[in-house]
């Protein structure tokens, strides 16, 4: 039989199952560590097991009302950059920090993460570099990589191309969920500082940075002390221990009343979303610094300030509404905790949206 006449085997269909094998090999080192007692080992299963409470001093929540927290999202085009780059794990990073910092808005504690990877081609290396950027995003969240799924789908992916989903399960007790409804007049607007970009504007990004200027992901720019791959791969930062933090320190009276995970839409739109019809919020840009990678940005693409706005989060990645008399305390303490933050606004009575100051 000629070679045109072989059988077919999944091998030459492009699934190679014993690569596919040792790839799976090299992930339990890496997803081990983000393992607390709660999670229930269950190697080979079909599903990964979490216990909700846990009968020890340290782990014990005696929930009362548990409300389950459920989120889910991806890193976007982000991901042609560490494509170009050749750069896998801070997008993992991402991943888990686009699900874990929108269950935290509802005042959840994040409790596990699940994966979905989809390649062109199995690829050890790849999953691996994405799969420890996803176990370190879940150490800093405080959270288990309790499972996941790797799609090999050569029809589907061009050479060199990937995919990532990620979902997030958190819990929070009923009386202290946060839905925006205690926002009130007079309620400070404090800003978390981002880490640059996140994972958001980045169809915009490369049509400035490699389609308009021509740049090659190597490039040194001065004005960033950075290459341009490595200002645009800069993982989201996570703020789940910040604000796990305040709430904590906060137990008993209610003083956050609001908080918006500042992605996609920008400060207006985010912020917006979860306000009481009466309430509208102003934002004065000159509280804050904008990091330098928005305004290289905007100046290499000619980009309008009001787009800039409307499209990235401009150095602030999570925005709390809380009591005023409280208000620098929490700036101090989040400082104290490595999160860079200030008073950037204030909530008062009016039409429900965001005004814009100084931009």
């Amino acid at each position: 039989m000629g070679k045109d006449m072989a059988k077919p085997t999944y091998q030459s269909a492009g699934v190679d199952l014993e690569v596919y094998r040792q790839a799976m090999a090299r992930l339990p080192v890496h997803t081990r560590r983000t393992y607390s007692p709660r999670v229930i080992p269950l190697d080979g299963g079909f599903a990964g097991l979490f216990q909700l409470d846990f009968d020890s001093p340290l782990f014990a929540r005696r929930y009362e009302q548990p409300v389950l927290v459920s989120c889910t999202d991806g890193v976007g085009t982000k991901l042609k950059v560490a494509t170009q780059a050749g750069v896998y794990d801070t997008v993992g990073i991402d991943l888990v920090a686009m699900c874990v910092n929108d269950a935290v808005c509802c005042g959840a504690e994040p409790l596990f993460f699940l994966d979905y990877v989809a390649m062109d081609r199995d690829d050890p290396e790849r999953l691996e570099q994405l799969v420890r950027g996803m176990c370190t995003g879940c150490v800093e969240g405080d959270c288990a990589l309790l499972g996941g799924e790797t799609a090999i789908m050569p029809d589907v992916y061009a050479p060199g191309e990937f995919d990532l989903a990620g979902f997030c399960v958190g819990v929070v007790e009923r009386k202290d969920l946060i839905d925006g409804h205690a926002i009130a007049p007079g309620d400070a607007v404090i800003g978390l500082a981002s880490s640059g970009l996140h994972s958001n504007g980045y169809s915009l990004v490369r049509k400035v940075a490699f389609e308009r200027a021509k740049l090659p992901a190597d490039q040194h720019v001065p004005k960033l002390a950075q290459t341009v791959a490595e200002a645009l791969l800069t993982p989201t930062r996570i703020y789940t221990r910040a604000v796990r933090a305040i709430l904590n320190h906060y137990r008993v009276k209610r003083v956050v009343h609001g908080i918006a995970h500042i992605t996609g839409g920008g400060l207006q739109e985010n912020i917006e979303r979860i306000l009481p019809e009466d309430i509208r919020v102003t934002v004065d840009q000159a509280r804050w610094k904008v990091p330098a990678v928005f305004p290289w940005l905007q100046e290499l693409g000619g980009i309008e300030t009001e787009e800039m706005y409307r499209v990235f989060n401009m150095g602030i990645g999570m925005a709390l509404l809380v009591s005023p008399y409280y208000a620098d305390s929490i700036c101090q303490q989040l400082a104290q905790l490595g999160y860079p933050a200030g008073i950037i606004g204030h909530a008062e009575a009016g039409p429900r949206g965001v005004i814009l100051q100084g931009t």
